[in-house]
């Protein structure tokens, strides 16, 4: 078995989350951290459906927000890897 070769910069390679898969999400059920969730922030994604929740459904702008700023400018996975395209 071979080991993947590193790449500088990058704990670890590249993520196995897709950069458009985290941005829709959070687009589309950003007020839920739905898109948190599946790059593997748990806090941030809990503290979205909190905030939403405690702000009556106007909260829900942040979850949007993050989704398009995942897909204009990518983002990490929970383990710090950069999410791949």
């Amino acid at each position: 078995m071979t080991t993947p070769p590193y790449q500088p910069g990058y704990p670890q390679g590249v993520s196995d989350k897709s950069k458009v898969v985290a941005g829709i999400l959070g687009i589309v059920l950003g007020s839920f951290g739905v898109g948190r969730f599946y790059m593997g922030h748990t806090k941030i994604g809990v503290l979205q459906l909190v905030v939403t929740v405690v702000t009556c459904g106007i909260g829900g702008l942040w979850g949007f927000i993050d989704g398009i700023l995942i897909l204009v400018n990518g983002g990490v996975d929970g383990q710090g890897r950069p999410l791949r395209d």
